[in-house]
């Protein structure tokens, strides 16, 4: 959104609605988190609104595509009323939001854009009622956008017009992820004094931190920096004490993402073991902090990760398959000045020129109808 809003060739307004809680309370810390989210910011120069819908427990996962498409559809009406005339809606992740989204984009008759992002058609797809949701979607949606091409084919495999999809993937911000020139002092400031690993990511089962945990028992010359914060906390603490690693696993907690490139460039290789990315972007933001990425061999990785000086990519989601990657990495380790360059080919400025037209194409279809 800042890359299109920087053009000058559109005007972009962003409702990011988030849950309705009541009140904050110790026994739902997550939840009580959303009451302090205010109504309107500026962010990055760019308007924001968040406005409240319903969640309703046991049945969100059906409900929540009506209910938040009633918070949208009178946000836009407000906004309208208010001068903001829309004329294209352009929405990301396909479930909830694509769906919900697609309601108000029929009512209002406006031209809409959905992108798909991972889990929401290589996992919630896989429910039939939700599938059949988004396949009708789809045929709202004037084009159909995916980070990458696996996603792309899994869409058209579950019903998208080919002809009506398209991968416009993500890219990096080169000016805020880039080499340090004093990475030795950084290094030291951090207390880094072995090989230093870093996995970036929200503490859940899915992110596979916890494999990286077991894999330390057989890296013994490694440091690991676990970068992010979630429900898996507590658990990923004991499990590197009961593998007697916690003296070289850290926990850094969630940052923001100012901090991130220093990380990544006092890290010697970042590992993102998941099981299921659209496109990662901790992937890219490593490389071009000039830091080789290992990963697992899922969706849009492979797309990332082509080169030897990207990376390795592991044989299979496993312990052993993390050990082996790492140490394949480290055996011919790629010059960082090399990796930089191999994520300048990553830029948002492709992807910014290709939204742009797409943008101006549906534009044009609709005024001439």
């Amino acid at each position: 959104m800042q890359h299109l809003s920087r053009s000058g060739r559109v005007n972009i307004e962003v409702i990011a609605p988030v849950p309705w809680v009541p009140f904050k309370s110790r026994f739902f810390p997550e939840y009580s988190k959303l009451v302090d989210v205010p109504r309107y910011e500026l962010w990055h120069g760019l308007n924001v609104y968040h406005p409240r819908y319903l969640v309703v427990p046991k049945i969100g996962m059906l409900a929540t595509p009506i209910f938040l498409a009633i918070t949208l559809f009178w946000e836009i009406l407000h906004l309208n009323n208010k001068g903001h005339k829309f004329d294209i809606i352009d929405a990301h992740y396909y479930y909830p939001d694509g769906v919900a989204v697609a309601i108000v984009a029929k009512l209002l008759k406006i031209p809409l854009l959905i992108t798909a992002r991972g889990t929401d058609i290589n996992l919630i797809s896989n429910f039939t009622i939700p599938r059949k949701m988004i396949v009708w979607a789809s045929k709202i949606a004037r084009f159909n956008l995916a980070v990458c091409e696996a996603l792309r084919r899994r869409m058209v495999d579950i019903g998208f017009d080919e002809t009506a999809t398209g991968v416009y993937r993500n890219g990096v911000d080169l000016n805020l992820f880039h080499p340090f020139f004093m990475r030795d002092e950084m290094r030291q400031k951090w207390n880094v004094r072995r090989h230093l690993l870093i996995s970036v990511g929200y503490l859940i089962e899915r992110k596979g931190h916890h494999l990286l945990i077991e894999a330390m028992s057989s890296l013994p010359d490694y440091e690991l920096f676990i970068v992010g914060d979630g429900e898996w906390r507590e658990k990923l603490e004991l499990l590197a004490k009961q593998h007697a690693v916690q003296e070289r696993v850290r926990f850094i907690g969630e940052v923001p993402q100012q901090q991130l490139p220093e990380l990544y460039n006092i890290a010697d290789a970042l590992v993102l073991a998941s099981s299921r990315e659209g496109w990662a972007n901790v992937l890219l933001e490593a490389m071009a902090c000039g830091t080789p990425v290992v990963a697992t061999r899922i969706w849009g990785t492979p797309e990332v990760v082509q080169a030897p000086e990207a990376g390795v990519l592991c044989k299979e989601r496993s312990v052993q398959g993390i050990i082996e990657a790492v140490e394949c990495l480290f055996d011919n380790y790629p010059d960082r000045q090399k990796t930089r360059q191999y994520a300048e080919k990553f830029s948002w400025q492709e992807t910014t020129e290709g939204l742009l037209a797409l943008i101006s194409e549906v534009n044009r279809s609709n005024l001439q109808q």
